[in-house]
């Protein structure tokens, strides 16, 4: 028999911390093995109980979850969940502690509203890759300052007049910090780029405008009916449309509030789907870290349609569940290295 996934629950709130604990408390693939109301008492906590998951608040006293992840990352790298307020502090303090390496992030509960209930499965996610961690030690947030083109290095990333014409990426769980890598690299005069990313609604408009700050192109999140323009990159809007492809004089966004499709909304294969339906030119799509299967299967529709696609390999993926399920299937071309990837896209 397994041995359940143990777990440290780390918020300054004694309620945050029962609710959690409840929520846990009835899967029996999982053990609360201890509770800290602060860093420094969950620092002694995580040297005596060894947890395979840390759930860690964004905002408490004498110090934040985003210094204390600073310092787990360094010296005892763990899977951390972060627990945030959705609120537009919380987002951005939550989207740079991704950054920094936590496994995920989910929204304390609204009024009438229970966001805990996917937990239990994040945190068994996490423990499986909690071996993944040891890699990310002394890993700091990337520096939020946008890359001027003419300081570009000569070795750096250009377009060709054979590369692709047009990107569709997608991404969940660990992509936060693949996507920044990725984009960091992305040449200012970039083809149009379009982006899933598994995020609660509130923070994809944060993390666009921290992609915007480092990135040289420019990243936006994407508004119903923007017309696809060169050295853009557009991130779909969390919780509640799926972003669609449309073309007629030129190539455009639809935002469209269909039913979920593998599991979210928005959905990377009703983005990759309709690539591969209005899209005939060059076009390349890919898949980076996640949990589940979804991408896949509108990736091999690009495929099928003559588009280049990759998935980022076992090696440098935080969760290979997307990829994985990609590349069995026949979706992806060739497996690459989070490292390589934006050297492949433009290959």
């Amino acid at each position: 028999m397994t041995a359940p996934a143990t777990v440290l629950i780390v918020d300054d709130s004694m309620t945050m911390r029962a609710l959690i604990r409840n929520v846990l408390r009835n899967d029996p693939g999982i053990e609360v093995v201890g509770e800290a109301a602060n860093p420094f008492e969950a620092r002694e906590k995580m040297k005596a109980l060894d947890p395979d998951v840390v759930t860690l608040d964004v905002e408490m006293p004498n110090m934040n979850g985003i210094d204390f992840l600073q310092k787990i990352m360094q010296l005892r790298p763990t899977p951390v969940i972060m627990v945030s307020n959705l609120t537009a502090p919380g987002a951005s303090a939550t989207l740079e502690a991704l950054e920094i390496g936590a496994f995920d992030c989910i929204a304390k509960p609204g009024a009438g509203s229970n966001t805990f209930e996917t937990l239990p499965g994040l945190i068994k996610e996490a423990a499986q890759a909690k071996g993944r961690l040891v890699k990310r030690r002394g890993r700091v947030a990337a520096p939020m300052t946008r890359t001027a083109p003419s300081a570009r290095a000569p070795h750096e990333v250009t377009c060709s007049p054979t590369g692709p014409e047009l990107i569709g990426i997608g991404s969940s769980t660990g992509g936060v910090e693949a996507l920044t890598q990725v984009l960091a690299e992305f040449p200012a005069d970039c083809p149009p780029t379009l982006i899933v990313q598994h995020l609660p609604a509130a923070f994809t408009g944060s993390f666009a405008a921290r992609l915007d700050r480092l990135c040289p192109a420019r990243v936006s999140e994407a508004k119903d009916g923007d017309v696809l323009r060169p050295g853009h990159v557009y991130l779909a809007p969390g919780g509640g449309r799926h972003m669609v492809l449309r073309k007629a004089m030129q190539p455009y966004i639809s935002l469209v509030a269909d039913d979920p499709v593998s599991g979210h909304r928005p959905s990377v294969d009703v983005l990759f789907a309709s690539i591969a339906k209005n899209f005939k030119g060059r076009s390349s799509g890919v898949i980076l870290t996640g949990m589940g299967r979804d991408g896949a299967q509108g990736l091999l529709e690009m495929r099928k349609g003559g588009s280049r696609t990759l998935a980022q390999d076992e090696a440098s993926s935080l969760v290979y569940g997307m990829p994985r399920v990609a590349y069995e299937i026949g979706a992806a071309e060739k497996r690459v290295p989070l490292a390589r990837m934006t050297r492949q896209i433009f290959a």
